[in-house]
């Protein structure tokens, strides 16, 4: 079984690195986007598990659900690299899509607010 090294981290240390609450990180772990070394109870994360990490909050960020990131993940591990590079092109331009909408969405609710905002202020002067 692998020791802590410097290229480690500790279950605290992940939480607090990725900004996480434990419940997350140990929810991670049971949809299996994560899979830590064991030593005991002890979880040691890897490299690898930290890059894994790195890719679930990029892609939270960006919208995709967990279950479309295991899957994502997961076409390395089944066709290699340029699978999972393809796969994700596809992936970010329907997401593209939708973000583009929220974000049509979002300009005109802010552009309402603020003409309503503008016309009751303009009444109270």
């Amino acid at each position: 079984m692998a020791s802590v090294t410097e290229r480690t981290l500790t279950f605290k240390d992940m939480c607090e690195r990725f900004g996480v609450t434990p419940r997350t990180l140990r929810y991670y772990e049971y949809i299996e986007l994560l899979s830590p070394l064991k030593e005991g109870r002890r979880r040691i994360y890897t490299p690898r598990e930290v890059a894994r990490m790195t890719l679930v909050m990029r892609g939270r960020r960006f919208g995709f659900g967990l279950e479309e990131i295991r899957q994502w993940l997961e076409i390395y591990h089944d066709r290699g690299t340029e699978a999972q590079m393809q796969a994700w092109v596809e992936r970010a331009d329907r997401q593209l899509v939708v973000l583009r909408a929220q974000y049509d969405e979002l300009a005109e609710a802010i552009g309402d607010l603020q003409k309503l905002r503008d016309d009751v202020a303009a009444r109270n002067d």
